[in-house]
Formats: structure tokens, sequence, C-alpha cells
């Protein structure tokens, strides 16, 4: 009990809690924490207080609604030509819930896993709290692209599965197809399993998301995990999904039993109408989210900052150095005073961290007005820079 209770003891708040606090406390413009302002498809929100209403308020079953899990074999067949089963798809409580089931039920304490960084936190939390090692892949500014050869070196006997990230928060990096084909051959001469977190899948502004479970030889290897809450802008409802081969959802199904069981009765059918009927509705927020993007970034440009232009997700990443803080968080900290804006220091997803040491995270998925009220307040601020820099 000792040893576990010590091997938790890094884990607390997370930083997307401390700085939305912040920001509500200080009253300034949330630029931090990825979370759009304005909902999803009408007629989807409509759906689940149709549901609400119609009784679907008890326990749905644990392995998901069977128009649920449909809709996901839907989804994936007319996208990506994958062919599942209801056996193969599993819903969870979000993303983080298919995850942790993910790293709970396929990782042995003493197990490497080998994860791209910057990561998402959880990443790191489920990782401790599965017993087993991570093996950071760290993606470099400016391009922030995958060095297979990086990979390869990160690989070991005791390794297990790799977690894959793509689109990629928070750098904004979409793998390109000659990436996935090198982390597939890499999986299939070490006979790994790969779990990827798909859930910006829909929202990429140049190249198109490439599910790895699609590449040759894959699909009996890859858990592909995805939500709603990205796709749909229903962030608050967690409802995600893992689907891929029969022994690898089973695993997850097996751990998720003793985590939520099951969850979102009256959620679950109106993300099904979501999955068959509303794809108008991601196709035009990725081109909403494009132009937001084009928005903030000319605007950080604008105020002196190195600025790494994503090709999806809802995350810019900036280069803060000039101002002359020790590091992101420090500028992060003193940001809401100075200009009544906050953002995500990405330093606290790093193992290494001089290379993420003077990065800053800035969300765009936030109403046209917003992005430009945050922009005014860093662009009236007195200074940005550090009081001990001059």
């Amino acid at each position: 009990m000792a040893e576990h209770a010590l091997r938790l003891s890094g884990i607390g708040s997370t930083i997307f809690a401390e700085m939305s606090a912040l920001a509500v406390r200080t009253g300034s413009v949330n630029l931090g924490q990825g979370f759009p302002d304005e909902d999803g498809p009408a007629e989807v929100l409509e759906a689940a207080v149709a549901a609400v209403r119609g009784g679907r308020n008890q326990y749905p079953p644990g392995h998901g609604t069977p128009e649920l899990l449909d809709a996901v074999i839907g989804h994936q067949r007319r996208h990506y030509g994958l062919e599942l089963t209801r056996a193969q798809v599993v819903a969870t409580t979000g993303a983080t819930e298919a995850i942790a089931a993910a790293l709970l039920g396929l990782v042995d304490p003493g197990d490497e896993v080998v994860v791209l960084e910057p990561y998402y936190d959880s990443y790191v939390a489920m990782i401790q709290m599965a017993g087993a090692v991570r093996r950071p892949v760290t993606l470099r500014a400016p391009d922030f692209r995958l060095d297979l050869d990086v990979l390869a070196a990160a690989i070991t006997p005791r390794t297990r599965l790799i977690l894959l990230n793509t689109p990629h928060n928070p750098t904004g990096t979409v793998l390109t197809r000659a990436e996935l084909e090198g982390v597939a051959a890499l999986a299939i001469e070490h006979d790994l399993v790969v779990v990827t977190d798909e859930v910006y899948e829909h929202l990429t502004f140049e190249p198109p998301h490439v599910p790895l479970a699609t590449l040759p030889g894959m699909f009996d290897r890859t858990l592909t995990i995805s939500s709603a809450g990205k796709t749909f802008s229903v962030t608050g409802w967690k409802i995600g999904w893992a689907s891929g081969p029969e022994h690898l959802v089973a695993a997850v199904e097996g751990a998720k039993n003793w985590l939520s069981y099951s969850s979102g009765a009256p959620l679950q059918p109106a993300v099904a109408l979501a999955l068959n009927e509303h794809d108008a509705f991601h196709e035009a927020l990725a081109a909403d989210l494009r132009a937001k993007r084009d928005r903030l970034c000319a605007g950080l440009a604008d105020l002196g900052m190195t600025v790494h232009r994503p090709a999806g997700t809802y995350f810019v990443t900036t280069d803060v150095s000039a101002y002359g803080y020790a590091d992101g968080r420090a500028f992060c900290a003193a940001l809401p005073e100075r200009a009544g804006v906050v953002a995500i220091p990405s330093q606290v997803f790093y193992d290494d961290l001089e290379e993420g040491r003077h990065l800053v995270r800035w969300a765009f998925c936030k109403r046209a007005e917003v992005i430009e009220e945050g922009l005014d307040r860093l662009a009236a601020a007195r200074s940005l820079r550090s009081p001990a820099a001059g």
C-alpha cells in the first residue's frame, strides 16, 4: 500500500483546472483550456432532451447502447473503409476513460509505454497508475515531426505498446502516411500493440487524418479511440469509444467495468444521431477553426511571438522566450494580471523540460469575438515582458 501511495503521490490537479480557475478568479479571457463556447447541432441536443424525457435515464449496457455501437460501426466504414462488429466497439466515458482503460487493461507493472512528447497530461497519470514506465519520443520545434529513428531507439524488450496521438495535442501536428507507415513497420517488427488517440480526427486543416488501423497489417494490433466531444462540440457529454480487434476491445471493457461501468444513458442515442446524420457539422467546424487558427496565429505573431502553425486540433503553440521569462509557466502565471488572458504552459506536457520550457499553448476553439478580445487585451497590455528582464 505504501508503494502504491508513493507511486501516485505526484498526481494531483491538472494544469487545465489550475489555469481555468485562474481565468475565473481574474476575469481573464480563457484561451487555455480546449473547450468550445458554442454548442453542437441543435437536433442532436434535442435528441438528448428527448431521451431524458423518454425515460432513458438508467444504466445503459456497459458495452454501449446498440444504436451508438452501430453508429460507430457506420462511421468507421463510411470514413475509413473499416468493417467492424458490435463486439469490436465499446462505449466509454469520453476518450480519457478509453485511454485509462486501455492502459490498465493492456499494460502490466514494469512494462514500457512509448508515447509522443509533448503529451496530453492524462497519459502520464494513467501510465503511472498502471505501474508502467513511459518512454517519451519528442516531437521537436519548429516542425514537430516524428523522428522514426528516435522512435525505434525508444523500443526495448520491455516495450508493451505505443500510445500514439494524431492529430496531436498540444502541437497540432498531423502525422503523415509515411510517418504512420514507419510506426506500423516498427509495431509489426516488435509485435507491439498501438493505442491511437484520434479525438481530433475530423478537425484537420491541410493534410487529412489517416487512421493507423487502415494500414496493412495494423488492424489486428491497433486500438482506435475517439469521442463525440471535439467532433460535435459537446465536450461535457464525455461519450467516447474504443474500436479494434475483439481481444483488445475486451481488455478495455474489462478495465472500464471497474471505472465507470456505464455512463451517459440519454447522451449515447444523441451521439448516435450525430454520427449518422451530421457530418456536415464537423466539416463546417473544421473550416471555421481553420479561419480562427489563422487569425490567432497572425495576432500572436504581430505581438512578437514565434508561432508554430498547427495542421489540426484546437491549439497553436508559440515560443515566448523573447519576453524574458524563465519559462512558459512563469509567463502564463503573470499573463492574467498583466493582460487579462489565460494560456497553458506547454512545459507541463514534457519530460524534456528544456525542449518545452518557453512554449505556450493557446486555444482557438472560441467565438471569433473572444479571440479578438484576447488579442486586443494582449496588444493593450503595457508590456508582456518580464519585469526582471528590464
